[in-house]
Parts: C-alpha cells; structure tokens; sequence
C-alpha cells in the first residue's frame, strides 16, 4: 500500500501537487484578466477558492520536495490526517466554486444571450477559468483519495 501514485513525498506527489497549482493559478490568471468579472459574487468566490487551493497546493509542493531532497517518509498518520482534511476542504471549495461558476456561465452564454447583443459579456474566458478549475477539483479529488487510502492502511 505503500507505492500508490501520487503518495505525499513521492515524485508522482509532487507532479499531482504542481498540476492543481498551475490550474488553480492559470484560473485565476484568466478570470482576473477578464473585464467586469468583479461585479459577479460567483466569479470572485472563484478567485477566493483557487487562491486558496494555490497555496494549499504550493504549500504541499513544497513538502514534497524536501521530502524527496532529504529523502523522508510522509507517510505519518498524523500527516496524513491533516492532508485529507485539507485536500477534503479545498476540493469542496473548489468544486462548489466551479459548479456555481458554470452554472453562471451556461445562464448568460445559452439561456439571457448575454455574451452576444448589447452586454457582450467574456464568455469564453469564463468557460476557460471554469474549465481549468474543474481540473483542479479533479486533482484535488484524486489526491484526496490517495491520502484516504493511505490513511486507512496506517490504521
């Protein structure tokens, strides 16, 4: 149980770690490009939970590559709680962030047609942030469930 992918201190770990931080930044990145993206809660909650999971991730990278200069074993049980939790917190975020992000995007692209006409909104820089934090969920679910598992094999 000790080889699974993505395990904390493990290259594969690391690679997990460095792929939500270049989502989460590059979310950010597109959103915060995008004009009047400001006047919509949704979209700034968006920039508050990738914020987050930017720093939970480069924290963890970070971690990770000390684990892997100084070759040390992560895989404390005590460690690895405080992982889940807060892989488990960032992932709800980022996912609620995400899901209230489309659903905002899919009302004025298809149902108001407020990215054609007189309001012209940025729909597709708003279709791109969403998509690259969904990935980012992904990548946090999938951690998640790596230190789930590596949880419960200590026990």
């Amino acid at each position: 149980m000790k080889e699974l992918i993505g395990r904390p201190g493990s290259v594969s770990g690391l690679l997990l770690r460095i792929g939500q931080f270049s989502c989460a930044s590059i979310a950010i990145s597109v959103m915060v490009t995008t004009a009047g993206f400001a006047t919509f809660t949704a979209f700034c909650y968006l920039i508050a939970s990738m914020g987050l999971q930017l720093l939970w991730s480069l924290g963890l990278a970070c971690l990770d590559i000390y684990a892997l200069w100084k070759k040390r074993d992560l895989q404390n049980p005590i460690l690895v709680s405080l992982f889940v939790v807060g892989d488990w917190v960032t992932a709800t975020l980022s996912l609620a962030a995400a899901c209230s992000c489309a659903g905002l995007t899919v009302l004025f692209s298809r149902d108001l047609h407020f990215c054609k006409g007189e309001y012209h909104l940025p729909c597709i820089n708003y279709k791109f942030a969403v998509a690259f934090a969904f990935v980012t969920w992904g990548l946090t679910a999938i951690s998640s469930h790596v230190m789930f598992w590596i949880l419960l094999a200590s026990v």
